[in-house]
Protein backbone atom coordinates (compact mmCIF):
# COMPACT_ATOMS: atom_id res chain seq x y z
CA UNK A 1 0.00 0.00 0.00
CA UNK A 2 1.61 3.24 -1.15
CA UNK A 3 2.46 5.72 1.58
CA UNK A 4 3.49 9.35 1.17
CA UNK A 5 5.23 11.54 3.73
CA UNK A 6 5.96 15.24 3.43
CA UNK A 7 8.99 16.78 5.10
CA UNK A 8 10.57 20.20 5.26
CA UNK A 9 10.87 23.34 7.38
CA UNK A 10 7.75 24.48 9.15
CA UNK A 11 8.75 28.14 9.21
CA UNK A 12 10.06 30.17 6.28
CA UNK A 13 10.81 33.88 6.12
CA UNK A 14 9.21 36.14 3.52
CA UNK A 15 11.10 36.33 0.20
CA UNK A 16 12.75 32.96 0.88
CA UNK A 17 11.97 29.57 -0.68
CA UNK A 18 9.77 26.79 0.62
CA UNK A 19 11.52 23.47 -0.01
CA UNK A 20 9.54 20.30 0.64
CA UNK A 21 10.20 16.64 -0.03
CA UNK A 22 7.67 13.86 -0.47
CA UNK A 23 9.03 10.40 0.30
CA UNK A 24 7.03 7.59 -1.25
CA UNK A 25 7.06 4.10 0.25
CA UNK A 26 5.91 0.72 -1.06
CA UNK A 27 5.45 1.99 -4.63
CA UNK A 28 7.91 3.26 -7.21
CA UNK A 29 7.23 6.76 -8.53
CA UNK A 30 8.27 5.54 -11.99
CA UNK A 31 5.80 2.64 -12.07
CA UNK A 32 2.74 2.75 -14.31
CA UNK A 33 1.40 6.21 -15.07
CA UNK A 34 0.54 8.53 -12.23
CA UNK A 35 0.64 12.19 -11.44
CA UNK A 36 2.50 12.95 -8.24
CA UNK A 37 1.00 16.17 -6.97
CA UNK A 38 1.64 19.00 -4.58
CA UNK A 39 -1.54 20.55 -3.17
CA UNK A 40 -1.96 23.12 -0.42
CA UNK A 41 -4.71 24.44 1.82
CA UNK A 42 -4.34 27.92 3.31
CA UNK A 43 -6.08 28.52 6.63
CA UNK A 44 -9.81 28.94 6.15
CA UNK A 45 -9.62 28.30 2.41
CA UNK A 46 -10.05 25.42 0.00
CA UNK A 47 -7.53 23.11 -1.60
CA UNK A 48 -5.23 24.57 -4.26
CA UNK A 49 -3.34 22.42 -6.75
CA UNK A 50 0.26 23.63 -7.10
CA UNK A 51 1.62 21.24 -9.69
CA UNK A 52 2.76 17.72 -10.43
CA UNK A 53 5.39 15.48 -11.92
CA UNK A 54 4.30 12.38 -13.78
CA UNK A 55 5.82 8.92 -13.88
CA UNK A 56 7.98 9.78 -16.89
CA UNK A 57 9.25 13.03 -15.38
CA UNK A 58 7.08 15.60 -17.12
CA UNK A 59 6.07 18.53 -14.93
CA UNK A 60 2.85 20.54 -14.83
CA UNK A 61 2.17 23.73 -12.91
CA UNK A 62 -0.71 25.91 -11.82
CA UNK A 63 -0.74 28.98 -14.02
CA UNK A 64 -1.02 31.22 -10.97
CA UNK A 65 2.08 29.77 -9.29
CA UNK A 66 4.14 28.66 -12.28
CA UNK A 67 6.61 31.53 -12.15
CA UNK A 68 7.60 30.64 -8.58
CA UNK A 69 7.37 26.83 -8.61
CA UNK A 70 9.74 24.00 -9.42
CA UNK A 71 8.87 20.33 -8.97
CA UNK A 72 11.39 17.57 -9.51
CA UNK A 73 12.09 13.92 -8.77
CA UNK A 74 14.88 12.08 -7.01
CA UNK A 75 14.21 8.64 -8.42
CA UNK A 76 17.11 7.01 -6.57
CA UNK A 77 15.38 7.92 -3.31
CA UNK A 78 11.81 7.50 -4.58
CA UNK A 79 11.09 11.12 -3.73
CA UNK A 80 9.68 14.19 -5.41
CA UNK A 81 10.23 17.74 -4.32
CA UNK A 82 8.64 21.17 -4.32
CA UNK A 83 10.37 24.52 -4.34
CA UNK A 84 8.21 27.64 -4.08
CA UNK A 85 10.23 30.83 -4.23
CA UNK A 86 9.70 34.45 -3.21
CA UNK A 87 7.15 33.47 -0.60
CA UNK A 88 4.84 35.81 1.27
CA UNK A 89 2.56 35.20 4.27
CA UNK A 90 -0.16 34.30 1.74
CA UNK A 91 1.80 31.10 1.05
CA UNK A 92 1.15 29.92 4.60
CA UNK A 93 -0.72 26.63 4.27
CA UNK A 94 -0.79 22.92 4.93
CA UNK A 95 1.09 21.34 2.04
CA UNK A 96 0.16 17.85 0.83
CA UNK A 97 1.76 15.45 -1.60
CA UNK A 98 -0.49 12.97 -3.37
CA UNK A 99 -0.53 10.20 -5.91
CA UNK A 100 -3.35 11.16 -8.21
CA UNK A 101 -6.43 11.91 -6.17
CA UNK A 102 -6.51 8.75 -4.15
CA UNK A 103 -3.41 8.64 -1.99
CA UNK A 104 -2.42 11.54 0.22
CA UNK A 105 0.30 12.28 2.69
CA UNK A 106 -0.72 13.56 6.10
CA UNK A 107 0.29 17.11 5.19
CA UNK A 108 2.84 19.48 6.65
CA UNK A 109 2.20 22.97 7.99
CA UNK A 110 4.37 25.69 6.48
CA UNK A 111 4.17 29.17 7.95
CA UNK A 112 5.69 32.18 6.23
CA UNK A 113 6.59 34.78 8.80
CA UNK A 114 9.45 36.98 9.81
Amino acid sequence: QVQLQESGPGLVKPSQTISLTCTVSDYSITTNYHHWNWIRQPPGKGLEWIGSVDSIGMTYYSSSLKSRTAISRVTSKNQFTLQLSSVTPEDTAVYYCTRGSGRWGQGTQVTVSS
